[in-house]
């Protein structure tokens, strides 16, 4: 579980997002790295558990994302991330279907699938919904993923890709350019006893939409 700490001082970075600030506080968010290090650390031999294609050796220094942002192309200049991101997959660095848990006083989440892949990615995972519908549609109807977790449509076409009939009864998933699901968590969870197994039961529940897409791209 986490530490009260932690997220109060996500929530002092949102608040007081400069570079003075940081380094007086420096010693703070060490000790809340620290503290989101070993979730990750308890974390991850489970999820290797729950996904066999992930390494239960994997470094959790790997997983944990930096809390530096990269301004260089972004009107919004803060320097650091309002949040902890923690990134589960096969390779280190790579946009590719797998797992991820967000850290945010009042906007913490759990996803699992595949954001915004690159082009020939996305044309393949396009390729085996069309092919496997029956197989795509089991997944997200599933009555434990329906409860849990809501797949996003907001990165999508406006019209059908090139190839496909507007028709198409399930042209509405064909048109998407991102595939992940996304259940939120609230503060509370991170504090309790439970939290592995509350993580690790979800990221279970979104496992098949994460080896559909896996498959789909590397069949």
């Amino acid at each position: 579980m986490l530490k009260k700490e932690t997220l109060q001082f996500i929530k002092d970075v949102s608040e007081n997002n400069n570079r003075e600030w940081f380094a007086e506080n420096k010693a703070v968010y060490e000790e809340a790295k620290a503290n989101v290090l070993e979730l990750v650390t308890q974390l991850i031999p489970e999820i290797a558990k729950v996904d066999p294609a992930l390494s239960a050796e994997a470094d959790p220094k790997k997983s944990l994302m930096r809390i530096y942002r990269d301004v260089r192309f972004s009107k919004n200049k803060d320097p650091y991330k309002n949040n902890f991101g923690i990134w589960f997959a096969t390779k280190k660095g790579s946009n590719e279907p797998g797992y991820y848990l967000h850290i945010q006083p009042g906007k913490s989440f759990i996803a699992g699938g595949y954001w915004m892949p690159e082009a020939t990615h996305l044309k393949l995972i396009r390729q085996e919904i069309d092919y496997n519908f029956d197989d795509f549609k089991e997944i997200i109807e599933n009555k434990d993923f329906k409860k849990s977790f809501k797949l996003g449509t907001e990165n999508a076409l406006k019209n059908a890709p090139k190839g496909y009939d507007p028709e198409d009864p399930n042209i509405e998933f064909l048109k998407l350019k991102s595939f992940e699901a996304t259940m939120k968590i609230a503060d509370e969870e991170f504090f309790k006893p439970a939290l592995v197994n509350k993580l690790i039961s979800s990221f279970a529940t979104v496992q098949p939409l994460v080896a559909f897409l896996r498959n789909a791209i590397n069949a």
